[in-house]
C-alpha cells in the first residue's frame, strides 16, 4: 500500500504500531481492574482482596482474633494483609505487563507505562 513512499511508509507503520499498542494498553488496564489477588496474614486469619491495580475490594477477618486485649495485634494483622495484597497486586501487574511486552516483541524487562 505504501510501497515506494519511503519515510512516509515507515511513518504509517509506526503510527499503526503506536495505535495497536495504545489499544492493547487500554485493554490491559481494563483487565487489571478485573483481576483480583488476595493477601493474608496470621496464617490466613486476615485476608485482604485487591484488584491488580491495587484497589482494596474486600477484607475478611476471622472472628476468633477479636479479643479486646489483642487490639494492636488485630490492627497489625489487618495492615499486614493489606500490604501483602498490594504487593501481590503490583507483582500481578508486572506479570501482565511482561506478557503484553512479549506479545508485542519488546525486550524483556522493558517497563511499559501503566
Amino acid at each position: 500500500m505504501f510501497k515506494g513512499l519511503g519515510a512516509m511508509g515507515d511513518m504509517a507503520k509506526m503510527m499503526k504500531a503506536a495505535k495497536d499498542m495504545q489499544t492493547r494498553m487500554t485493554s490491559l488496564q481494563e483487565d487489571l481492574a478485573r483481576i483480583t489477588v488476595t493477601g493474608e496474614s496470621g496464617a490466613g486469619l486476615v485476608q485482604a482482596t485487591a484488584t491488580a491495580k491495587g484497589e482494596l475490594t474486600a477484607l475478611s477477618i476471622d472472628p476468633s482474633i477479636f479479643v479486646a486485649s489483642e487490639k494492636e495485634v488485630v490492627e497489625d494483622l489487618i495492615l499486614a494483609a493489606i500490604k501483602d495484597a498490594q504487593k501481590r497486586a503490583a507483582e500481578k501487574t508486572q506479570e501482565e505487563m511482561g506478557k503484553l511486552a512479549a506479545e508485542m516483541g519488546l525486550p524483556a524487562g522493558m517497563n511499559l507505562p501503566i
